[in-house]
């Protein structure tokens, strides 16, 4: 969970956005098996900034 937090505080951090999205967005992608945090940020503010 250290990753999803670490992906979290930094998608926030970089974007500004709701906490909570970004939360719901990086924890799907946790659950799914992807538990590297650049993966998580990198994957994070791809999905954010097309929305």
């Amino acid at each position: 969970m250290e990753a999803q937090r670490i992906a979290v505080d930094a998608v926030v951090a970089m974007t500004d956005c709701d906490r909570d999205a970004v939360i719901a967005f990086i924890r799907r992608l946790y659950l799914a098996g992807v538990t590297d945090p650049k993966r998580l940020t990198f994957k994070g503010l791809q999905a954010l900034s097309r929305a």
